[in-house]
C-alpha cells in the first residue's frame, strides 16, 4: 500500500486438526512456529529412528540428570470446528460493524471453519467489495495447491562457449526474494527465510569458471520468465516505488535502490550489474556492461542458488504484507497453470484454483496478486471459503497458510492492533489486514471463548479518508469480539 495507505504495523481428522489449530493461536505457540524453532526441533527429532509417540518419551543424553516431564493440564478447550455458531451470538459479538466510521458499504461473512453455510451474512450472496491486502489469502492459497508447499526457484547462471568469446548468462527463475548479499533479511519480522544471494551465486560462477579454464566473459541476463506488463495499469502511480517495483523474474530485494540512489527502472540490468561486480570481486574479468540476452540450448550450467520454500514465501508475505513477493507468486501460478507468468495468467489460474475447488466466485474477481488495485472485488464469503479449503483434512498441502496469519497482539501487521476491544480477543484470532485509502478489512480464523473454530471475512470499503483510524479500530473490535465471544 502507499505509504500514507500502509496497513498499520504499530470425532476424526477434523477434531484433530481443529485441536492443533487452538493450540497455533496461542502466542507462544505461534512464535515457536513462526520464527521456525520448533519446526527445526520436529525435523530434527523424526530424523532419527522412529517418532516417538510423546516428546516425554525422549530420552535425555547420555550423563545428563533432568527432572521427569510433567505433562500440564490442557492450556485450551477443545474445539469442534464442524460445531453450529449460534447467530445470535455472532451478530452480538460483531456490533462493532454497525459504526459509522466504517462507511455506508460494509459486507462480512462468519461460518465454522470445518463446516459448511455461514452463522452471519452481512450482504447479499453477490455483493463485493474491494478487498485490498486480504487478496494475499487467496493468492497464497493458489500458490501452495498449484505449486505445493515445497517448491522453490533457483537462479542459475550458464556458459555458452560457442562464440568467439565466453558469454555468461544469468537467468531469473523467479525468486522473489533473491538478495543481493547473505544475512540481508528484513528486521523487524517475527519469521524470515534465509534468502539466496548473488554474491553466493557470483562465488559458486568463479569456482566453476576457474575449473573450467575460463577467466574472462562477456555478461547476459535473461529475464523471460515472466510476460506482460511488470506494472498493472490499475495501480496508482504512487504505489511505484513506495509500495512494490516493476515486477521481474530477476531482481535483488525485491527491485528496491540502495540507499541514496533513485527508482530501480529495470530490476532484471540491476541484479545483473550487481552480479557483475560480485563475480569481478572474484577474479573473473567481465569485458563489456550486462545485456539482455536468451539462454543458448547449447550452454551448461555453472552454478544455482535456490529460495525458500513456498510455504515459507507465503508465510512471510501474509505476516508483512508483502506485496512483491505475492506477485511473483501469482505469475508462477499462472505458468504452473496457464502456462502464462503474467497477471492475466495468474488471474486465470487463480480462478480456475477456486471453482475446481467447489468454491462459488460469487461475482469476485482479482486482477492482481497483491490486492494493489482498486479494481478487485471480492465476497466476503469466497475468503471464508478459502479458509475453509486450507484447513481442510483432505488439504493439508494448504496448511502454512493459516499457519502465517498474522496473530492478533502478537506478531507481523496485527502486533499492534486489537488494543481497544475486548482482551480476550488477542491470541484467539489470525488474520490478514487489508488497507487501501477508504478501505479497511480483515478475514481469518477464531477460537472463541467456547473453543468453536469461525472463519471470518471483514470488509468495507467506502470509509471516509478522515475514519480510516477508527474504521480499523471498529473492525478490530468486532474481529476481537469473534475470539472473545461463546458462539
Amino acid at each position: 500500500m502507499a505509504k500514507r495507505e500502509r496497513e498499520q504495523r504499530a470425532g476424526g481428522a477434523r477434531r484433530v486438526l481443529a485441536g492443533g489449530l487452538v493450540l497455533a493461536l496461542l502466542a507462544g505457540a505461534a512464535v515457536a512456529w513462526q520464527t521456525g524453532w520448533a519446526q527445526r526441533w520436529w525435523d530434527e527429532l523424526r530424523a532419527d529412528a522412529g517418532t516417538p509417540a510423546d516428546p516425554a518419551a525422549v530420552a535425555p543424553p547420555p550423563e545428563v540428570d533432568v527432572p521427569p516431564v510433567v505433562v500440564p493440564g490442557a492450556v485450551a478447550v477443545a474445539a469442534d470446528g464442524t460445531a453450529p455458531l449460534d447467530p445470535q451470538a455472532v451478530r452480538q459479538a460483531l456490533a462493532p460493524l454497525d459504526s459509522p466510521d466504517l462507511g455506508r458499504h460494509v459486507i462480512a461473512a462468519v461460518g465454522p471453519l470445518a463446516g459448511s453455510g455461514l452463522a452471519y451474512e452481512a450482504a447479499e450472496g453477490a455483493d463485493v467489495a474491494i478487498p485490498a491486502s486480504t487478496t494475499k489469502i487467496v493468492t497464497g492459497a493458489a500458490a501452495l495447491f498449484l505449486l505445493g508447499p515445497d517448491r522453490t526457484f533457483a537462479t542459475t547462471t550458464v556458459l555458452d562457449s560457442s562464440g568467439a568469446a565466453p558469454r555468461l548468462v544469468l537467468v531469473g527463475g523467479g525468486d522473489p526474494l533473491l538478495a543481493r548479499e547473505p544475512g540481508s533479511a528484513t528486521s523487524g519480522t517475527t519469521y524470515d527465510p534465509e534468502r539466496a544471494d548473488v554474491r553466493t551465486l557470483a562465488k559458486r560462477t568463479a569456482r566453476a569458471l576457474r575449473q573450467a579454464g575460463t577467466s574472462s566473459v562477456e555478461l547476459g541476463f535473461d529475464d523471460s520468465l515472466f510476460t506482460g506488463p511488470a506494472v498493472h495499469p490499475s495501480w496508482r502511480p504512487e504505489y511505484i516505488p513506495d509500495e512494490v517495483n516493476p515486477i521481474s523474474a530477476l531482481w535483488v530485494n525485491e527491485g528496491a535502490a540502495l540507499p541514496g540512489q533513485g527508482p530501480v527502472a529495470d530490476p532484471a540490468l540491476e541484479a545483473a550489474r550487481a552480479f557483475a561486480q560480485e563475480l569481478s570481486r572474484r577474479g573473473i574479468t567481465v569485458t563489456g556492461g550486462p545485456t539482455r540476452t536468451s539462454v543458448p540450448a547449447s550452454a551448461t550450467e555453472m552454478a544455482r542458488v535456490t529460495s525458500p520454500t513456498v510455504a515459507q514465501i507465503v508465510q512471510r508475505l501474509l505476516e508483512v504484507s508483502d506485496n512483491a513477493a505475492a506477485e511473483i507468486l501469482l505469475r508462477h501460478a499462472g505458468l504452473a497453470d496457464q502456462g502464462e507468468g503474467s497477471f492475466d495468467g495468474g488471474r486465470r489460474a487463480v480462478e480456475r484454483m477456486l471453482t475446481a475447488n467447489g468454491i462459488d466466485l460469487r461475482g469476485s474477481v482479482l486482477y492482481d496478486g497483491s490486492g494493489l488495485s482498486r479494481d478487485n472485488r471480492l465476497a466476503p464469503g469466497v475468503l471464508v471459503d478459502v479458509l475453509r479449503l486450507a484447513a481442510s483434512p483432505q488439504h493439508p498441502q494448504l496448511r502454512p497458510l493459516l499457519a502465517g496469519l498474522p496473530v492478533a497482539g502478537y506478531t507481523g501487521s496485527l502486533a499492534y492492533r486489537m488494543d481497544h476491544g475486548p482482551p480476550a480477543g488477542r491470541g484467539r484470532v489470525r488474520a490478514k489486514t487489508g488497507t487501501l485509502t477508504g478501505v479497511t478489512s480483515l478475514a481469518g480464523i477464531a477460537v472463541d471463548s467456547e473453543g468453536h473454530l469461525l472463519a471470518f471475512a471483514l470488509m468495507a470499503d467506502k470509509v471516509k479518508k478522515v475514519k480510516g483510524a477508527l474504521a480499523r479500530t471498529a473492525m478490530d473490535d468486532a474481529a476481537a469480539g469473534l475470539g472473545a465471544c461463546a458462539c
